[in-house]
């Protein structure tokens, strides 16, 4: 029997720019909010976190609605930039971002907040940029944070369905990722190939899990 591959191949091109870009985006926003003192950081910290508690059709729903070139600003995207991100790769990234930030901002905010304050303050005595100390001081000792906040944000982008549904439809090659295809193989009774896709999803969560928990305990072990 051949398997399609096409969904897991979709599913982990859209992982890994989703983690991509939340590398990028997440950890100086993490930076920020460890050293925030405003009154306005709890209403940060809660945006920030609403995917954890928010149903995936919920947020799905505002983003479709969002972009959809029947709305103002899926038309400004539409006549300015030329994006069209409903039922598009594009969307489903963007979705997926917005959706799984709080998997890689949570777990790099703790590993900053529990630095001791003297790294801080010695970087700062001895002139180095915010910019500096945040990559040559800060991020080198909250390595098993980065590592933790990677490897959630990737396995959650694996797991996405409600969103991804909502934003994407089920076109193949464009936003049929394997969540999706296996719910589709389970309608329709072809249960071999919707576990196929389901054990492939399966072990490589398990394998990448043990490898986080094994790289943590092996720093840990060093530290000590």
């Amino acid at each position: 029997m051949s398997h399609d591959w096409q969904p897991l191949l979709l599913t982990f091109r859209l992982a890994a720019m989703t983690t991509a870009f939340l590398l990028l985006l997440g950890v100086p926003l993490a930076w920020q909010l460890a050293r925030m003192n405003s009154r306005f950081k709890a209403v940060l910290e809660t945006l920030v976190s609403m995917p954890l508690v928010l149903p995936p059709s919920v947020l799905g729903f505002y983003l479709l609605l969002a972009f959809s070139p029947q709305h103002a600003f899926g038309q400004w995207l539409d006549r300015w930039l030329h994006l069209k991100l409903v039922f598009s790769f594009e969307g489903l990234v963007l979705g997926s971002i917005l959706f799984s930030l709080p998997f890689m901002v949570q777990p790099v905010q703790a590993g900053f907040q529990a630095l001791p304050a003297s790294l801080l303050e010695a970087s700062r005595t001895l002139g180095k940029s915010d910019l500096a100390t945040l990559f040559r001081v800060m991020l080198p000792n909250i390595k098993p944070a980065l590592l933790t906040g990677t490897v959630l944000s990737f396995a959650h982008t694996v797991g996405e369905f409600g969103v991804v549904l909502m934003i994407g439809g089920n076109i193949p090659g464009v936003t049929r990722v394997a969540s999706i295809a296996i719910y589709d193989e389970v309608e329709g009774l072809n249960y071999a190939a919707a576990h196929f896709h389901a054990a492939v999803l399966f072990t490589l969560s398990f394998v990448i899990l043990l490898a986080v928990h094994l790289a943590n305990r092996g720093w840990r072990r060093a530290g000590a």
